[in-house]
């Protein structure tokens, strides 16, 4: 019964949450100089500089660097995005 229950548990908790870690990594190791991103605390930017793990954004009043991982996704409203 408990290993019924592990079993379970893998199939509804861990093994989706590991198939959207890997997705994270892909996208975070996939971004390029230009790419329009949204960052984990919802800021929009176009990505204008990489250097190891860290990310330059361009923002409407300038620019942030932040880590690689606080990328949340690329932005679907390109609109959003400062057009430089």
């Amino acid at each position: 019964m408990m290993l019924l229950m592990f079993a379970g548990m893998w199939f509804l908790l861990i093994a989706p949450q590991r198939k959207r870690q890997k997705e994270m990594e892909k996208l975070q190791s996939e971004l390029a100089i230009g790419d329009n991103v949204i960052a984990a605390g919802g800021i929009y930017g176009r990505v204008v500089a990489i250097k190891e793990s860290r990310i330059t954004l361009e923002l409407e009043d300038g620019r942030l660097t932040v880590h690689k991982s606080a990328i949340a996704g690329k932005a679907d409203d390109a609109s959003a995005i400062v057009q430089a």
